[in-house]
């Protein structure tokens, strides 16, 4: 077994970046730190290493539990890095995750048919519904 290996294929490995080249883009961009200290992607890691990754200002942080360069199956990840992220960071996700799902973002294209509907019933409360209005 493996003593050290480097730090976007471990990246890639348990799973935290998509693909290999994300990691390394993400190291390249300052975005990896092991012992606060920025990383290149060859970087090599040890057991017991603590890696913080740096999304969004939100801050996550894993301890290197063991070492592998093949990417694994979702199931078996936590055999490989345990989760050490502070509780202030961990907040601060949620109420990202929270305040994204207030709707779409600016520029998504053109509204749909709902949203139209929403804004005409706000723009004009008076308006009733169009289905009401027929006289068969």
């Amino acid at each position: 077994m493996k003593t050290e290996v480097r730090i976007d294929k471990w990246l890639w490995a348990v799973r935290l970046f998509k693909t290999r080249t994300l990691a390394a883009e993400a190291c390249k961009k300052g975005k990896i730190y092991i012992q606060s200290i920025q990383v290149k992607p060859s970087r090599n890691i040890k057991v017991g290493d603590t890696i913080a990754i740096k999304r969004n200002g939100i801050i996550f942080s894993f301890q290197v539990v063991a070492l592998s360069e093949n990417r694994m199956n979702a199931k078996l990840v936590p055999e490989f890095m345990k989760n050490v992220t502070t509780p202030d960071q961990l907040e601060l996700y949620e109420l990202a995750k929270l305040s994204g799902e207030s709707g779409r973002a600016r520029g998504m294209g053109r509204p749909t048919k709902k949203d139209r509907r929403d804004i005409d019933q706000f723009t004009d409360p008076n308006t009733e519904d169009e289905d009401e209005e027929w006289d068969f």
